[in-house]
């Protein structure tokens, strides 16, 4: 077993390492550019040069997969000369970067061709003080006096002295022009192996801030359908398995083969217009207008659930039929029913434990896929999960949003398998694994 466990740990790093790879360089090719994405069609190539350079897009492809993978903050500390850290920003809790200059949390910004240090304060608040011409140094390759710094957008930033850029930044009011900006810049990031999976570049937030009320959402959504539909798909199939060839066997299989058949789309905008708009018994889209909103309106799931149930129900009912079918035209069952063992007895004690072999199987699958997978349902409903997160940053080209929230996945699905493994054992004592 133990043998066992530590090749599945192995396989799961191969694969989320392959997975991470394939993925970064299909959202490299295929989002197109990013800043434009951001800026909009009327934005010029200088506002989306200047954009996409402190985004940190002007770096070579591959280094960037390694800044988000293990980090650049160890090669921007060789940059700054001063160690830096994370500190929780007091109003919006995320963390922000800073460079520890004796005893001292401290940014820096240029202000009329000047440095400026930022020297925080307990409560969170700056103090700004002169920097001094001692932080300047000669280029080698340039011979012009530079600084690298921690600027106050998490980034390590080299400014040229007496050449401050033009900076384009996007704010509320909509894309303004800066002076005596950087000239190069290094989106800090402890990388995803440390637990950072950087900036969300729609929204300009850590990713772990935006990703894990999207994963509660969704994991209440897969748990709420997994103790609805699992229960009855067992019951139903086992019914049919049964009653083989008779017409509640012909009943239960017609109607799960239809709802199978039938996409996500259609029999969840069925129950719209029925449940939604005619009756209006129950939200036909679920608008949150909290983050426990689910929790506050229980019925905001009802919908996405029957529409999951409708999907999932005949499937995992046909093939737990299929088995249980199987197992009762087995020599033993016969010979048991032929000795006067009790038929319910055979059933239950005998059948039935050996008949949940293959939808187990199936089982495991289908609870990545519900926590994965949701991105039709969650679509359809305005549903603010995983599924949801995971296309919109698709479509936008948010590689560090996709990458995280695909790394989730590949565990998900990883540790769903390996728990069906160990449930195999418990249902035949005479699996072991080497």
């Amino acid at each position: 077993m133990a043998r066992f466990l530590f090749r599945s740990v192995l396989s799961t790093i191969v694969t989320m390492l392959l997975v991470s790879v394939i993925l970064f360089v299909l959202l490299e090719v295929g989002s197109g550019d990013v800043a434009l994405k951001i800026l909009g069609v009327f934005s010029t190539e200088e506002q989306r040069a200047s954009y996409r350079a402190q985004l940190g897009l002007d770096q070579p492809a591959w280094l960037r997969y390694i800044d988000w993978l293990a980090g650049n903050d160890w090669r921007a500390r060789r940059l700054v000369g001063y160690p830096l850290v994370v500190v929780p920003n007091p109003q919006t809790k995320e963390g922000e970067w800073w460079a520890e200059v004796n005893g001292q949390l401290v940014r820096w910004k240029m202000e009329n061709g000047a440095m400026v240090m930022l020297v925080r304060q307990p409560d969170g608040s700056t103090v700004p003080q002169p920097a001094g011409d001692n932080i300047w140094r000669k280029d080698p390759e340039t011979g012009k006096d530079i600084f690298w710094g921690v600027d106050t957008q998490n980034r390590a930033a080299k400014w040229v002295r007496g050449e401050g850029a033009t900076l384009f930044v996007r704010t509320k009011s909509g894309l303004t022009e800066q002076r005596d900006g950087a000239q190069k810049f290094l989106p800090l990031r402890k990388g995803l192996l440390r637990g950072d999976a950087g900036l969300s570049l729609q929204t300009g937030r850590p990713v772990s801030v935006t990703l894990w009320p999207r994963v509660r959402n969704t994991v209440v959504l897969a748990a709420v359908a997994f103790i609805f539909i699992m229960p009855l798909a067992l019951f139903f199939g086992i019914l049919a398995g049964i009653n083989e060839g008779k017409p509640l066997d012909r009943i239960i299989s017609v109607l799960g083969l239809g709802a199978t058949a039938t996409p996500e789309f259609v029999s969840g905008v069925f129950l719209i217009l029925i449940f939604g708009i005619w009756l209006r018994w129950l939200p036909a889209v679920a608008v949150f207008l909290s983050p426990d909103a689910i929790f506050e309106d229980p019925k905001l799931l009802a919908l996405p659930v029957l529409t999951l149930t409708a999907v999932e129900l005949g499937y995992v009912a046909r093939m737990t039929r299929a088995s249980m079918v199987e197992v009762m035209n087995a020599p033993y069952i016969r010979t048991a029913i032929l000795k006067g063992m009790p038929y319910w007895r055979v059933v239950f004690r005998h059948a039935v434990r050996n008949a949940l072999m293959a939808p187990i199987t199936i089982i495991m699958l289908h609870v990545n896929w519900l926590v994965g997978g949701l991105v039709v349902v969650e679509a359809i409903f305005g549903y603010p999960g995983l599924g949801k997160y995971i296309y919109d940053a698709a479509i936008f080209g948010d590689y560090n949003a996709v990458e995280a929230a695909a790394m989730l996945t590949v565990v998900i699905a990883v540790a769903t398998r390996l728990v069906g493994d160990l449930v195999y054992t418990l249902l035949n004592p005479r699996i072991r694994y080497a």
